[in-house]
């Protein structure tokens, strides 16, 4: 983690120390007064709450200085204040800095679906060359990836960044901070159109990071997406492509589920072909898992190298983790967050794995624009077709989700509505039985997460 002097961090930010000891060090900064550790520097960022109301209580819980955007009087003798014309400019500017001290190499991740976990595997490959630094759960914004890379270590020589967006603009400003060596885009598809309205403006956002990558960089893009040719258009310099289609520089070839076991594929990779067992259940994780090992080859790691970290991969929380539980029922977590693109390859992916019944609860779909009633009428119908036995449709969209199901063959007992994750949570405590497989799948603000928990408490107490 970087550890700065008051007076280093000042000129960073072109800001002036007007209280405190100019030699004092912190390695430590956040945004959060209430998770500041001991000694660390608290940024006032004025967002849905002022930052700089909670100043003093900062200054209580240890931290050692703030940097602030206008008159704040010292919580305590001693305590540092860094004054600056804008907190958010000077939190960015300073992680440029840090970032720029020494060659390091960026890693960029953007995409409509899968950037999270494509993150985390190349991570994980990454680490066969050096000492890497990964942006924390989905710090992604123009406040995360700075935080993220405030916390860089002087032996970490690489840094992979997922870089995420609602509105054009926002990854360029991600890429001002930190341009990429290696630039992947997962995929494009219909997320945020509430902001950006069509997909090609999707496309047209994410193409940024390929703007902003360093001049001899590398454009990793999925060549199974409607969306590359465009996006290479982006970029002049070497580009790698992934996915299944034949002439892919990195491909995945003969794949075979393996029920709960995941899967068995062949990897096409740096000229050669490899036997993989990936025990991951949904088949986009294998997409992520090719877009990483994208970034792999244009950095040009060898096979071999990489066969520690492959063996160790699994799924992280919330995004398809399968838990086993008493009587024989499989919760399937994959509460993080939805659009219409992962809730179908959800619905396909698992609904191929073996159980007395399936049910699938979908919560709500965010940020969809103009077309969110038609996507969620369209994910019921998928659940109907994959041959889901149970749907249970979560939030303000229900009614849609459920009309579609209806549409295409389901009725009765098997389509239930409700508008809440709380109130969806007892009935669907009710209704599971020996040997079920339930997937829990929403976006973040309907909080199917709270299904997730009650199912598990309730095992620990049969």
């Amino acid at each position: 983690m970087a550890s700065l002097r008051f007076d280093r961090i000042a000129a960073l930010t072109g800001g002036t120390l007007v209280e405190g000891d100019a030699a004092r060090r912190v390695g430590d900064f956040s945004l959060d007064s209430r998770t500041i550790a001991p000694g660390g520097l608290f940024f006032a960022v004025v967002a849905r709450r002022d930052g700089h109301d909670f100043v003093a209580e900062a200054a209580a819980r240890g931290a050692a200085g703030a940097v602030v955007s206008r008159n704040v009087p010292a919580p305590r003798p001693g305590f540092g204040l860094i004054r600056v014309s804008d907190t958010v400019i000077a939190l960015q500017a300073l992680a440029r800095e840090v970032l720029a001290e020494r060659p390091r190499t960026v890693v960029g991740i953007t995409g409509s679906v899968g950037k999270t976990t494509t993150k985390d595997f190349a991570a994980a490959l990454l680490a066969a060359r050096c000492s890497v630094l990964k942006s924390e759960g989905n710090f992604n914004n123009r406040l995360g990836l700075a935080l993220s890379l405030l916390r860089l270590e002087p032996g970490q020589d690489a840094a992979v960044l997922e870089m995420g967006m609602s509105a054009p603009g926002e990854i360029r400003a991600l890429t001002a901070i930190a341009p990429p060596d290696v630039a992947v885009i997962t995929n494009v598809s219909p997320v945020h159109l509430e902001f950006l309205k069509t997909l090609e403006a999707v496309a047209a956002a994410k193409a940024e990071i390929l703007e902003g990558m360093k001049p001899r960089g590398a454009a990793v893009l999925n060549g199974d997406d409607p969306s590359t040719p465009r996006l290479a258009q982006a970029w002049a310099g070497r580009k790698i492509t992934f996915g299944k289609t034949p002439g892919c520089d990195v491909r995945a070839e003969s794949i075979r589920s393996l029920g709960y076991d995941g899967f068995d594929l062949e990897i096409g990779y740096g000229g050669e072909r490899h036997a993989l067992r990936f025990p991951f259940l949904a088949e986009t994780a294998v997409f992520n898992l090719l877009a990483a090992l994208g970034a792999a080859l244009a950095l040009d790691l060898p096979w071999k190298a990489l066969q520690p970290a492959l063996a160790s991969l699994h799924p992280g929380a919330k995004r398809g983790l399968a838990h086993h539980l008493a009587r024989g029922i499989v919760l399937i977590d994959d509460s993080y967050n939805s659009n219409p693109r992962a809730v179908e390859a959800a619905l396909r992916s698992y609904g191929r794995l073996p159980a007395r019944r399936r049910i699938a609860v979908l919560g709500d779909m965010l940020e969809l624009g103009e077309g969110s009633a038609t996507y969620h009428e369209q994910a019921g119908e998928c659940a109907a077709r994959e041959g889901w036995d149970i749907l249970a449709a979560v939030g303000p969209l229900a009614g849609r989700t459920a009309a579609g199901a209806r549409r295409a063959g389901r009725g009765g007992d098997a389509v239930l509505e409700f508008a809440t994750s709380c109130e969806a949570t007892p009935a669907i405590l009710a209704l599971l039985g020996e040997g079920d497989l339930v997937l829990v799948k929403g976006s973040r603000g309907l909080r199917t997460d709270i299904i997730v928990e009650a199912i598990m408490k309730a095992d620990k107490e049969t």
